[in-house]
Order: structure tokens, then C-alpha cells, then sequence
């Protein structure tokens, strides 16, 4: 077999593959012997007509291919890795001869891991932001403990104030004919949650139990329900139970109900250093993120839609997931937001083209400089893994070599490095 390759467009190549006559012709006698096993020919038993009977009764455009199809992928497959390229797309294969006796000749234009053109990504003069902790968010979080271990009292009667949980019923109309989701009983519902159309949870503040009240409220003009939107709507409301939280104090004996510590005091220096630690840790990877960003900035790559478009399609797929997890489907996500597919693939494609483009410049920056992961590195970062998941070391790296992701994996060690590395740069 022999390649010639062909620089045809900036992030395209074309690859003229020729395969020797004698390894074509042993594909058509195995595809002869194959056919042979799947059709009837008259007068022979499966698999015992001789090959030019088969031919004849198949059709020579048949045997060879079949016969085509049984070369032109491992040819291919050779031929990337003989040319060293970077395919990020299939092939588009056109035959250039396919005769009796003579070498098979075809080409695979192929889209390929676009150059990278690297700017400045050495002392960007990246400032990290300065952090502090008020008293002001120490207070917050004290109030959050209130909220959390807040007792709940559910109310027999009395009226529905501001951050109660109601349980209600609800009928909705539009010039008095309903319309498809304004009707639920049972629905639980926060007031002050901004859950509902605005309006409508203020319209229940004050509201008795077991009595019904109308709520007039007008469906925004953005709304995802394209005949309601900006239309005026009832809704028939009836409020049949109320819980409400009732707040400790927040003193010492608070404070040794909801924590290990004795005093007031104690508790704000424990919940102060921790903000400190996690507002110190955001800044941080405020600051690794910008670093990246600017290098990604000042570099120049034409990234090939194929590579967008895969990204897109993964993206999609992660959207999927996490919808699952919730009960949902995408069909039912793209009716309740009023989109479709189409139209979030396009919301997606800019973040893709990001992503992509940091990750080619990353990698990019990590061959510049040499940056490497050795096998035991790997390794250690493996035994990690598996403490992690619970599982043995071995298991997951044959699990990851099963799903040809262990490389992968290496390449993803590879791009931390290369981040640490910008950082430790820009210093």
C-alpha cells in the first residue's frame, strides 16, 4: 500500500491511497467466497458455486463492492497513521480505479485538527482578586442557619404571609377559557419564590385558608408559551394549608443546637474562616481561568465546524443526562422553554467554539514547552481515581482502556499541567 497526501485547503487534506493489485484481489475472491454463502444460485449448493457463477448471478458492481468495503477501511486507518494527520471528521472517499487485475486507487478527503498560531501566553500580568470576609456575610450565614434548622409549623387556619410554603389548588383562564398547565391541586408553592408569573404570589399574601380568591395577573411578553404571552389571565385560587417556619433566636443556645461550639462568638470565627477559604479558592480559580482566557485570546486557530459541531452534539448529550436525573427529556425541556434543538445547538455553538479552541491552545502551549505526564504519574492519579469511586486501580484502568478513554485521560493530566504551568508564568 502507498499514500500520497495533499495540503487542498487550510484545515483539509486529501489522501490518494493505493492498495497493490494482488491484497485487492484476494478481497474480491473473499467477498466471492462470502456471497457464495448468502445467495441462491441455481444448481449449486450455498457456498460451493464457483466464483465467476457467483459473478455472473450477482453482478460484478456487487462483488467488487463488497470487496471495496472489506479494503477501504483498513487501508484508510493505515494510511492516517503512516501520514501522522489528525482527522476530526469522516472521510469523504471518491474511487479513482477499481479494475480486474489492477491496483485499487481511491482518495479520502478528510477534515484535520486545525494549527495553532500562539501569542503571548508568558506574563500576562493577570491580577488576582483581593478577598474579605464582612460581618455583614458572617450575618448572612448565621441566617442561613436560622433558615435550615428552622422549626415548621403547619397552620389549621390563619392567613398565607411572605415565605410561607402553601398548598393550593389553581384553575387559570384567558377570557374565561383555560388553557393548557393553569390547572393543578396540591401544588406546593413558596411564597416569595418568584416561582409564579409575577403577581401572583404577591396576590396571595393575606389569603384564609380553605377561601378562594382571584389572582388577575399578565403573562410577560417573553413568556415560553408563544399564545400566552402578554395575554391577561385569572387564575381561581384556594390556599388549603400553610407552613411556616419559626426562627430560634440566634444566641449561644442556638448555637449549641446547631453546632459543636459553645458560644456565639465561636461559631462567627469558625463560619468567617471558612468563607475566607472559600472565597479564596473562587478567587483562584477566577484568576487560573483568566490566565487561560487571555493566552486562548491571543492566540489564532480557524477551528473546522466538524469540530464545533461534535462539541455541540456532546454538549446536547450532557443536557440529556442531567435532564434524565430530574425525570425530564429534552422534547419536554425544548416545549417548556418554547425552543427547539436547532435553536439550542445555536445557543450552544459559541461555547463550543470556546471550548474547543482552549482546549487546541492548551494543547498547543503543552508541545511548545514540552509538558509531558510520565506513566507513573498517570498511575498516581489512577489510585486517586479508584479511592474515589471505591473500585481497584487495575479495574479502572481497564475500564478506561475498554472505552478508549485512558489516553484521554492522559491528555487531560497533560492540559492541567499546561494550566499550572501559564499560572506559575505568570507570577
Amino acid at each position: 500500500m502507498s499514500v500520497k497526501m495533499e495540503k487542498i485547503e487550510k484545515n483539509t487534506v486529501e489522501l490518494e491511497i493505493t492498495v497493490g493489485s494482488e491484497e485487492f484481489g484476494a478481497a474480491v475472491a473473499k467477498a466471492a467466497k462470502t456471497l457464495a454463502h448468502k445467495v441462491n444460485v441455481p444448481g449449486f449448493r450455498k457456498g460451493k458455486a464457483p466464483r465467476s457463477i457467483v459473478e455472473r448471478y450477482v453482478g460484478t458492481q456487487a462483488l467488487y463492492s463488497d470487496a471495496v468495503d472489506d479494503v477501504i477501511g483498513p487501508a484508510y486507518s493505515k494510511a492516517v497513521v503512516e501520514t501522522e494527520i489528525q482527522p476530526v471528521d469522516r472521510p469523504e472517499v471518491d474511487l479513482v480505479q477499481m479494475e480486474e487485475g489492477k491496483d485499487l486507487v481511491f482518495k479520502a478527503k478528510v477534515t484535520v485538527k486545525p494549527e495553532v498560531e500562539l501569542g503571548e501566553y508568558k506574563g500576562l500580568n493577570v491580577e488576582k482578586t483581593a478577598v474579605s470576609v464582612t460581618d455583614e456575610n458572617v450575618e448572612e450565614e448565621l441566617r442561613r442557619k436560622q433558615e435550615q434548622y428552622a422549626k415548621v409549623l403547619t397552620l389549621e387556619e390563619g392567613t398565607v404571609e411572605n415565605k410561607d410554603t402553601v398548598t393550593i389548588d389553581f384553575a387559570g383562564s384567558v377570557d374565561g377559557v383555560p388553557f393548557e398547565g393553569g390547572t393543578a391541586e396540591g401544588y406546593e408553592l413558596t411564597i416569595g419564590s418568584s416561582t409564579f408569573i409575577p403577581g401572583f404570589e404577591d396576590q396571595l399574601m393575606g389569603a384564609e385558608i380553605g377561601k378562594e380568591v382571584d389572582v388577575n395577573v399578565t403573562f410577560p411578553e417573553e413568556y415560553h408559551v408563544a399564545d400566552l404571552k402578554g395575554k391577561d389571565a385569572l387564575f381561581k385560587v384556594t390556599v388549603h394549608m400553610i407552613k411556616r417556619k419559626e426562627l430560634a433566636p440566634i444566641d449561644n443556645e442556638f448555637v449549641k443546637d446547631v453546632s459543636d461550639f459553645e458560644t456565639l462568638d465561636e461559631l462567627k470565627a469558625d463560619i468567617r474562616e471558612k468563607l475566607m477559604k472559600a472565597a479564596e479558592q473562587n478567587a483562584e480559580n477566577e484568576y487560573r481561568n483568566a490566565i487561560v482566557a487571555k493566552a486562548v485570546e491571543n492566540a489564532s486557530v480557524e477551528i473546522p465546524d466538524a469540530m464545533i459541531n461534535n462539541r455541540i452534539s456532546t454538549m446536547v448529550k450532557d443536557l440529556e443526562q442531567n435532564l434524565s436525573y430530574q425525570g425530564l427529556d429534552l422534547e419536554t425541556y425544548f416545549h417548556y422553554l418554547g425552543t427547539s434543538e436547532e435553536e439550542m445547538k445555536e445557543r450552544f455553538r459559541p461555547q463550543a467554539a470556546e471550548n474547543v479552541k482552549t482546549e487546541l491552545v492548551l494543547e498547543a502551549v503543552g508541545k511548545a514547552e514540552g509538558i509531558q505526564v510520565t506513566e507513573e504519574e498517570v498511575n498516581e492519579e489512577l489510585v486517586k481515581l479508584a479511592e474515589r469511586y471505591q473500585t481497584q486501580v487495575e479495574n479502572l484502568k481497564q475500564a478506561l482502556i475498554a472505552r478508549g478513554e485512558l489516553n484521554l485521560y492522559s491528555q487531560s493530566l497533560i492540559s492541567e499541567k499546561t494550566v499550572k504551568f501559564l499560572v506559575e508564568q505568570n507570577a
